[in-house]
Parts: structure tokens; sequence; C-alpha cells
């Protein structure tokens, strides 16, 4: 056990006690996504003593993420820094008894089982339904919780998806919402809702990694902070004819989803169609002679035009510019290779 007085005020809470405290040092957490959500909890965890915290987040800091990302500041804005570098930085600063773990990555049917094994808990933290059903696939078919989240304008909602339990998100939602659907880029955020959607979504994970999972309450949970309308239902047992906990089908894990994404908030697209390597300064110096380049151990930023492109050494791209997913897919071609 860490010191005792270090997180004296949590154990002295009976529910937790010295008990739940040891059983979160010895703990191992998964924040999937470092953005509003994502570096609240990430910073929450901390805080509370988690073992183990993984951080997996395949997007750069920029200026307008500070008024809602807590982790970051200006210095990591201007150095663009990866975000998960970024909050392990700030993380190991905050509480140097824990373990960290940076992960700049886009998660992937690939790469999901080497990335969350041994993850007792999953955070949520992301803009898309696609990673959000790759999770909710993960999770189901081997029984470990995550907890959904998703922040816009005012409005927050949460849930607990708790296998075996609780109704998973395919069960509420078995096809991707249709039609267009607000986002902060369309109707803004406020600063304070991913705090209040993030701290529940935390309250829950300390639940279950300090061994009080039993406690975490099923229910569906939704929040307007302009407003101040809190809202909250039973949440559903599992479906028996939910694709995921019922028929036992899990078509995102099997990659039959996987699509370039149109990034909520950035008039930005993502490549990422095959895994591919990419010496980043050998392309600079390609790229160098048509546009400017800044580039680092972590990605290459190039300025052409009215475009933006972020490459990273796995041969991702962020195109940034653009929601155009056929102009992204040629500006990769053209500028980064097929």
């Amino acid at each position: 056990m860490p010191p005792a007085d270090r997180y004296s005020r949590q154990v002295r809470f009976a529910p937790l006690g010295e008990d739940g405290q040891g059983r979160l040092a010895a703990s191992r957490a998964a924040v999937i996504g470092c953005g509003a959500l994502g570096s609240f909890q990430a910073a929450a965890l901390a805080r509370a003593g988690t073992g183990q915290i993984r951080i997996i987040d395949r997007d750069y800091v920029e200026l307008n993420n500070l008024q809602r990302q807590w982790l970051f500041d200006e210095s990591d804005a201007a150095e663009a820094l990866p975000k998960a570098v970024a909050a392990a930085r700030k993380l190991r600063a905050i509480n140097s008894e824990i373990e960290v773990v940076a992960d700049v990555a886009d998660l992937t049917p690939a790469n999901i089982g080497d990335l969350l094994e041994d993850c007792q808990v999953l955070l949520d933290g992301t803009d898309n339904f696609e990673t959000r059903y790759l999770k909710n696939d993960y999770a189901v078919s081997r029984g470990v919780p995550w907890l959904y989240g998703a922040v816009v304008g005012s409005y927050g909602l949460t849930m607990p998806v708790l296998p075996g339990s609780t109704c998973c998100l395919k069960c509420l939602y078995p096809e991707q919402p249709s039609g267009p659907q607000p986002t902060c880029e369309t109707a803004g955020v406020l600063n304070t809702v991913p705090s209040l959607i993030a701290s529940l979504q935390v309250s829950a994970a300390v639940q279950i990694l300090s061994g009080n999972a039993s406690a975490v309450a099923h229910r569906i949970t939704t929040a307007d902070v302009w407003t101040g309308a809190i809202r909250q239902i039973n949440q559903p047992a599992p479906l028996a004819d939910c694709p995921a906990c019922g028929r036992r089908i899990f078509s995102h894990l099997e990659g039959k989803h996987r699509t370039p994404i149109s990034l909520c908030g950035r008039n930005a697209v993502q490549i990422h169609e095959r895994a591919r390597t990419v010496e980043l300064a050998a392309l600079a110096e390609q790229l160098r002679p048509l546009g400017a380049v800044r580039v680092n151990e972590f990605a290459l930023r190039f300025f052409v035009e009215r475009y933006e492109l972020t490459v990273f050494p796995d041969g991702r791209a962020i195109i940034k510019g653009t929601n155009d997913i056929g102009l992204a897919r040629s500006l990769y071609a053209r500028y980064i290779g097929l």
C-alpha cells in the first residue's frame, strides 16, 4: 500500500476503506479517448490511486481543446503533443506511485485485444459510434465492464455496461443512429458537462475496481447543466435478441465495419485503413518542397493549401480542413501514398 496519508480522506469513506483502497492500488483501468471526458477521467483515477492507467488516444492537443480538456495547457498545444503523451506526463507528475501507459493509437479490431488485455474496466471518452460499438463488442465478449459517456452542448449522458447484468449499447441501438447528429462543432459544448459526466463514470469505475461492483447503480443518467435538469431511468437487463448480449455476434470486433472516420467537431477525417510503417523524417524531407512541415518523434504535420495533414508512425493520418471522406482519401494518396 502507498503511504496512508495520501489517500486518507478517501480511506475514511467507510464503503471504500483500506481494503477497497488496496484493491484500487492493484487495479488496471483503460481510458479510451483522452479529450473532454477522458482527460478528466484520467486525472481523477490517478488522484484516487488507481494502480495502472492506460490511456489510448489517436489525436494531438490543439488550442481549442483547452476550454474543456482539463489535463492540457498551452505548451502542449504549441508542441502539438499527442494527447496520450501529454496526459501521461501530467499524471506522472500528479502521482508518481502509479503506472501510466500512453498509447498513441487508434483503437481497432486488430489491436484492441493487445491494448486492453488485463484491463478491469474501460472508460469511454470517445466521440464516435464506431469505436463505441467496437468497445462494446470487446467488453461483452470478454465480460469486462465499460462505462459509456457522451456530451454535447450543455447535455450529457452516461450508463454502465456490466456484461450479464445490464443492457449493452447494442441492446439499445442495434444499429448506429442515422441522420445528422449534433456535435461539438455544430452545437458547442460547455466545459462543466464533461466534468459532471466523467465524475459519474469514474465513481462507477472506483466502485468496480475497489471490489464494490454491486454498488454500481443500473441506471441511465442524463443531465443538462444549463437547465439544471437531471434524470435517471432504470437500465434494462440484457436483451435476448441483442446482437452482442443475446446472439453473441460481434461484427465490429470482427472488423466488418471499419471505415474512415469523420472526427466530431474537428472538420477533419481520420484515414487508417491498413497498418503500415511510415518513417516520419524521410516523409518530412519529401514534403518540405510542397509546404510547411513540423515533425517530432510522435507525428508529422504538413500544411498545404487549406489543409493540414497529421501523419503518425503507424500510417494513420488526420486530414483537417474537410469532412469529405473521398477528398481526405485523395489527399492521403497524393501526399503520403497508398
